[in-house]
């Protein structure tokens, strides 16, 4: 209850975003459309037609993100991406792994291009990004896609004609904030808004439980079939004989999860992809620093180099990432081994329960997209 004497997990639920402005639900009327989460996207698009999942994915738009990359269990993505009979169009900046198996890529405007609003994790500021120069070439924004994609839908359907299809990004800009905490001529004037809110929301309680209070015996848990106690939860995927180290797959210092990851110069810092190891997991299996590793599961197999530097520590293996594929040297990056299994309550990944094997690789003849032993 005292400035900067607690713990902050994210300050993103501060901001008076006004979402159902942008996203109208009330246009859809009685209609629910499924949502696939993206965690699972390598078997949502293996996936026949069922009653259970609906139709099979036709066709999908990706933007703002690299799933080929940064999914999990990423031969299952890489498998789904690559069928004939999937429509593909991918809005980006560069041709990233995902971009490759695109039937369209469509230029997309960078930060410098566009309006857009800008929160955070960890200040309670909210930013207007105003476009620096107009977009070069051919690109467009996100929303600017979208836009043209309705005018030519309503050619065959007068609902796409309505005129909130064509608010412009300035438009959608002023939709999104609430006026009356964030006043938008104040963004425009100055560029950011800072938030009433008090230095530490919680000092009287007021959390969103239904006592109000910080609960250890959590009663929604409970009817959700949790236990309502803190509790230890085992790995989903425990180590066994034959895959007995344990791998986490955390960002390259230089890298943002598979961003950046184009940038020759941060490409250069990393120098390869990495595997850390703890020297006696390395002395075990007759590896050396530098040598080139194959770490393996039941899912696939990931081909880099070792690098025995005493951060990791027994039993744990450091899987650098996140390359993108086709930098590796048999053309994958670690989340060829990290599966789909969501954790209990947020229904997120969890790339960091996942279990491996590792080998030198003696003799190996190393070519782009393969390896030949």
């Amino acid at each position: 209850r005292h400035r900067a004497g607690g713990l902050l997990l994210s300050s993103s639920s501060s901001a008076p975003a006004r979402r159902g402005a942008l996203q109208m639900p009330a246009l859809l009327g009685a209609r629910q459309p499924r949502t696939v989460n993206m965690s699972t996207i390598g078997d949502a698009l293996l996936k026949p037609a069922s009653a259970e999942f609906g139709p099979q994915i036709a066709a999908l738009i990706c933007y703002n993100s690299n799933p080929v990359a940064v999914a999990p269990d990423s031969a299952k993505v890489v498998q789904g991406f690559a069928r004939e009979d999937l429509f593909t169009v991918v809005l980006e900046h560069f041709m990233t792994d995902t971009a490759d198996y695109a039937d369209y890529v469509l230029p997309a405007t960078s930060q410098l291009e566009h309006w857009d609003i800008h929160t955070s994790y960890g200040h309670t500021d909210v930013l207007l990004n105003r476009p620096a120069i107009a977009p070069l070439g051919q690109a467009r924004s996100n929303a600017q896609i979208f836009r043209d994609l309705a005018a030519q839908m309503a050619r065959y359907d007068s609902a796409f004609a309505a005129p909130h299809f064509a608010d412009s990004d300035e438009e959608l800009c002023r939709q999104a904030v609430d006026p009356t905490r964030i006043p938008f001529e104040q963004l425009l004037d100055q560029g950011f808004v800072a938030q009433d809110l008090p230095d530490a929301p919680f000092a009287e309680g007021g959390f969103a439980t239904p006592s109000g209070k910080c609960e250890f015996h959590s009663a929604a848990l409970e009817a959700m079939g949790i236990n309502p106690l803190p509790d230890y939860l085992p790995n989903h995927e425990l180590p066994t004989a034959s895959h007995p180290l344990a791998m986490i797959s955390p960002p390259a210092r230089n890298f943002l999860n598979s961003t950046f990851v184009n940038v020759r110069k941060l490409r250069s810092a990393e120098e390869r992809p990495m595997l850390e190891m703890h020297p006696s997991d390395a002395q075990s299996r007759e590896i050396a620093d530098g040598d080139l590793v194959r770490v393996f599961n039941g899912r696939g197999e990931h081909v880099c180099h070792a690098s025995i530097n005493g951060r990791a520590r027994p039993g744990v293996v450091v899987g650098l990432g996140i390359w993108w594929r086709k930098d590796g040297p048999n053309g994958t990056n670690v989340n060829e081994l990290t599966h789909q299994q969501l954790t209990d309550i947020g229904r997120a990944p969890s790339f960091y329960d996942c279990a491996v094997q590792v080998e030198r690789m003696v003799n190996a003849d190393i070519r782009h997209g393969g390896i030949a032993a």
